[in-house]
């Protein structure tokens, strides 16, 4: 998670990058992915945001990104003989309006009042849903829920999902792996995650820890990655 404070407003970027193909290999993906990032935040997003930001200038530089990430990462993976990959979503908050990215099934929501989803997790048992083959609670008991239909440098074409819209002060923003929901509610999520008990930081990161917890205790085995945002 990155802040700049610059003549817009304050400026926050931040990730979840969820690897796969084995431990080691997932890491190195992520952390990849995680690093360019950063760069992108520090060395190109200055200029764009001072040139007048506008959500196709802002979505043409995230493709050229992770058309690199991509590339980077698959060459590394046939160099060692090895497919590896990374989901991504990635959120940017400029003074009252935020910008999404998404690849994958790493998930952005938004609370308020409620909790709401923002973003559409890219993976078959979603098509199936969304082509009415397929109802929800199947889903959460079929064993291809972790099946991809692309993430970044396992797929020869990439296609991000993008997402904007305003939030109003008090509102947080969740990021998460799927490993980090998969064992929990929606109504766990916001009981523990609720915008108007967690005032500061502090408690919101021991709800997010006790929610962590909770997943392993519940026996979850896939990466549990979370971040919690609020906006002032």
């Amino acid at each position: 998670m990155k802040i700049a404070q610059t003549d817009y407003g304050k400026v926050l970027l931040a990730a979840v990058c969820d690897g796969m193909g084995g431990l080691a290999r997932g890491e190195l993906a992520s952390a990849t992915l995680v690093r360019m990032l950063s760069r992108w935040f520090e060395q190109e997003f200055p200029a764009l945001l001072y040139q007048g930001l506008s959500i196709d200038v802002l979505k043409k530089s995230w493709e050229d990104l992770v058309y690199r990430a991509n590339e980077r990462i698959s060459k590394y993976g046939r160099a060692i003989r090895a497919e590896m990959g990374t989901t991504m979503v990635v959120l940017l908050i400029i003074d009252r309006v935020y910008y999404i990215i998404n690849v994958g099934d790493s998930r952005i929501y938004i609370l308020k009042d409620e909790l709401t989803q923002i973003t559409k997790d890219q993976t078959f048992i979603q098509r199936e849903m969304d082509e009415g083959r397929m109802t929800y609670q199947e889903a959460r008991r079929d064993p291809r829920r972790n099946v991809l239909l692309q993430c970044v440098g396992a797929s020869p074409v990439i296609v991000p999902d993008y997402y904007s819209g305003t939030v109003d002060s008090g509102s947080m923003f969740l990021l998460c792996s799927d490993g980090f929901r998969h064992t929990i509610s929606v109504d766990e999520l916001y009981q523990y995650l609720n915008p108007y008990r967690l005032l500061n930081e502090q408690s919101m990161l021991e709800n997010l820890q006790y929610l962590v917890e909770l997943n392993k205790y519940r026996q979850e085995t896939d990466n549990i990655s979370a971040a919690l945002v609020r906006v002032d």
